[in-house]
């Protein structure tokens, strides 16, 4: 009996091995982890057989109702970043995953199943929309692992092909504001062959969505928000649905702030200094001036290296400028000062003198006489009157008398007003009108 059993056990065990393989092999994937969900053998054989069918006598090279209406397509588009932004080049970077979806009535079945997900092998096998992004310099698609491709076909012949792309994008920006510009950088597709006699593109309800800003890459700008529109374009060769979405960023000024006006600030002021040194002291007077002009000059180029090559004035481009220009207007601040105190030496304004006057002494305080000599009737070459002499006669009556030798004096009241009230104007201007 023992040798009985032992034998029905070994004619047994192949019968069991093979019952276990059949088993198995109902699945395509033998994996015992449950979290899997396991497709049956025979819905493989299904969805060949389907595409087999579909595909026989299909042409790709027509579209979809061809002769009969036009090919709708509904657009979605997920941001999943922008930038960086290149003022230089005009031009920003987007990164998307590009979704249409249209119907082509060759592709429907009768299955148990209603959608079919498919990979990037089918996407030649059928018929695409020809889109282009219109204002792209370069694009590209991403491969890695596998083409970021997406094609689902349901069983009344509706497709959905999406894919990741990032673009180079022209942005055509207006710098007359800059560095406080704000900018709508569109983004431009269509058909590149097809008119709307043939093919339309329209948005589907929350079409355009963005993902968190936080891994965005945009450094100089804040992101504004989005809004998308569509227009029909007349071209030679035809009549163009255009669909584009307008990004809208306002530029950050920390960074220009930091590199620009807080230092061309700071060498304004430096050059005030210059009003508290004796005039004699003309090596240092001349050795700041000209420091702060040239340093001037170094912040306007590297100012302008932020820019491209435009031809109308910026908002820093007049801010540097006027800067330059009160910095320069105090090195000729000491050049007319030096000039009239070497030509014209400044009279002692109170020269004791002793007067006996009927036997009593006084004294009396007097100027020594002017070195130029002005006449009643002679004409004056200069709005200003410089000279104690030309205070009288009516051909000086109207004019204003400046002592020349006390233009330090001045200078240290009128620089620090005019640029106070210049940034006064221009920050309220720019900032709020």
């Amino acid at each position: 009996p023992v040798a009985t059993v032992a034998s029905c056990c070994i004619l047994l065990h192949p019968i069991l091995v093979i019952s276990r393989k059949v088993e198995d092999d109902e699945y395509e994937d033998g994996t015992t982890n449950q979290n899997w969900v396991l497709a049956p053998k025979t819905q493989d054989t299904d969805v060949t057989l389907i595409l087999n069918k579909l595909l026989r006598e299909y042409d790709k090279k027509l579209r979809p109702d061809i002769g009969i209406k036009p090919t709708v397509i509904d657009v979605d588009i997920y941001v999943n970043s922008i930038g960086p932004v290149s003022s230089i080049n005009m031009e920003y970077q987007i990164d998307i995953f590009f979704a249409q979806t249209w119907t082509d009535s060759r592709l429907r079945f009768n299955s148990t199943m209603k959608i079919l997900t498919l990979n990037s092998n089918m996407v030649g096998l059928i018929w695409i929309p020809d889109t282009i992004f219109r204002n792209s310099k370069t694009a590209e698609a991403h491969w890695i692992t596998t083409p970021n491709q997406l094609l689902r076909i349901w069983n009344d012949g509706k497709i959905l092909y999406t894919l990741r792309l990032t673009i180079n994008a022209e942005c055509q920006l207006q710098l007359h504001n800059f560095p406080m510009d704000e900018h709508s950088c569109p983004l431009i597709f269509s058909s590149y062959g097809y008119p709307k006699e043939e093919m339309i593109y329209r948005w589907r309800k929350n079409s355009v969505e963005a993902a968190d800003q936080k891994s965005w890459r945009l450094y100089q700008f804040d992101f504004m928000g989005l809004r998308n529109t569509s227009e029909i374009v007349k071209t030679s060769a035809g009549d163009y649905v255009v669909m584009t979405i307008y990004f809208d960023l306002s530029r950050r000024m920390g960074y220009f702030t930091i590199q620009t006006y807080i230092p061309c600030i700071l060498t304004v002021v430096l050059s005030w200094v210059s009003f508290w040194i004796k005039k004699d002291a003309t090596p240092a007077r001349t050795a700041l001036g000209i420091t702060t002009v040239l340093t001037m000059t170094t912040l306007s180029t590297i100012a302008r290296k932020s820019l491209p090559r435009v031809s109308y004035v910026t908002a820093m481009d007049l801010f540097v400028t006027v800067c330059f220009l009160f910095v320069f207007a105090a090195l000729m601040e000491y050049a007319t000062l030096n000039y009239y105190s070497k030509h014209f030496p400044k009279r002692n304004r109170h020269v004791p003198a002793v007067i006996t006057l009927n036997n009593a002494m006084y004294w009396q305080d007097f100027e020594d006489a002017c070195v130029y000599e002005c006449l009643d009737g002679k004409d004056c070459q200069s709005f200003f009157c410089c000279y104690e002499e030309c205070k009288s006669g009516s051909w000086r009556r109207g004019r204003i008398h400046i002592d020349i030798l006390e233009l330090d004096s001045y200078s240290r009241v009128f620089f620090p007003t005019s640029f106070l009230l210049f940034n006064l104007v221009y920050w309220v201007g720019y900032l709020y009108l």
